[in-house]
């Protein structure tokens, strides 16, 4: 229920269609430690599909325990992404999964041939390459079957796909409170693709780059934004890569692709498919809970930057709205995660209810404040 068949039919790419056993060696390779350079970190390792093929960690881990500047995004439904990365650095989901091998924060490997020599050298890779390909393994064939893999990770099904199909006991009120919100004062349609004429219920986003405020007051990014300038040309992709993966200049967001000053600190809008199981949120995963992304917004960022999107302002909700819009963002959740969602919402639930750091009353009521004297 949900599946956009036409939609799934038309992101397969001419030159790499897929095959079942071109399928079956991209999943190999994606469980396979041996990709980087010491043999342990997988592309699973930060997407574990026990947790929707994300890690569960703020930032990840690579290779030698180093850590990463941005949170895993999960790879379910990526086949539609007109971009990859948080901040759309690769084009095409071949592009993308080439960067990880080679970064040094993440597989660590010298470059794809490094990676592609590890398992040349395996028989059972030999000989699966030879099958699939026709040739022996090489750096462009390995990324087309990790792809070919990853646009079989598709994950629909939810309470609110039935919903919308007609079952109106398929999710409790609380959530159809919450899905009117979404549209209405909680603003969120604004940045996840529901207009009106054409709503777009794929997955709940528009495709662009968006700064929304996320800590930007930690991070000096206009001396960050000069220095990116100087070092990084913008036609080095892995350059980019190693930027936004380890070091502080990934708080540049999409000003490290376009070198563009109304990019800075912009980040692609996520996907809301399955986010109940996604924790914890945002390019930098400084949001525990999905109460804090709502008091985030809620308080419409807090100070103001010069490039903040100009959607982003106080919202003025009260907590039982903020309850609804969560129910809501619960019933995104796909039944093969249902029992871990239904555990997630108990646990976020909790925290919220005594831990909420990014809450400002406030400010959330500013704006209604001000037009109302």
């Amino acid at each position: 229920m949900g599946s956009p068949n036409d939609k799934t039919l038309a992101v397969i790419p001419s030159d790499n269609p897929q095959t079942a056993e071109k399928i079956a060696l991209g999943q190999k390779l994606f469980f396979d430690g041996r990709l980087s350079v010491n043999g342990t970190v997988a592309c699973a390792t930060c997407h574990d599909p026990e947790r929707a093929f994300t890690d569960g960690r703020p930032t990840s881990t690579g290779v030698q325990g180093r850590s990463g500047q941005r949170n895993a995004p999960t790879v379910l439904n990526a086949l539609y992404n007109q971009t990859q990365f948080w901040d759309g650095r690769a084009k095409t989901l071949e592009d993308q999964a080439a960067l990880p091998i080679t970064n040094p924060v993440e597989m660590g490997q010298p470059d794809l041939a490094a990676a592609v020599a590890s398992l040349a050298a395996l028989p059972e890779y030999q000989q699966a390459f030879q099958a699939v390909f026709g040739h022996p393994p090489n750096g462009q064939d390995l990324v087309r079957a990790l792809a070919s893999y990853e646009r079989t990770l598709t994950s629909f099904d939810s309470p609110f796909d039935r919903f919308l199909a007609g079952d109106d006991k398929a999710i409790d009120e609380s959530a159809k409170r919450g899905w009117v919100l979404f549209n209405d004062r909680g603003r969120c349609n604004k940045c996840h693709a529901l207009p009106d004429d054409m709503p777009d219920l794929t997955n709940f986003k528009d495709d662009d780059f968006h700064n929304i405020g996320v800590l930007i007051v930690r991070h000096r990014v206009v001396p960050l934004a000069r220095e990116a300038e100087k070092l990084i040309d913008s036609g080095n992709a892995a350059d980019v890569d190693r930027a936004a993966i380890g070091s502080d200049m990934s708080a540049l967001g999409r000003f490290l692709v376009t070198k563009k000053e109304s990019d800075i600190a912009s980040f692609k809008t996520p996907g809301l498919r399955n986010v109940m199981v996604t924790a914890p949120y945002f390019h930098d995963g400084s949001h525990e809970t999905l109460w804090d992304v709502l008091d985030h917004y809620n308080k419409g960022a807090g100070l103001r930057d010069p490039w903040l999107d100009q959607d982003i302002q106080p919202l003025g909700l009260q907590e039982s709205e903020l309850d609804d819009l969560v129910a809501f963002m619960a019933s995104l959740t796909s039944d093969v995660y249902r029992e871990q969602g239904a555990q997630e919402l108990a646990r976020q639930r909790a925290l919220a209810r005594t831990n909420r750091p990014h809450r400002n009353t406030e400010r959330a009521f500013s704006l209604k404040s001000a037009t109302s004297q």
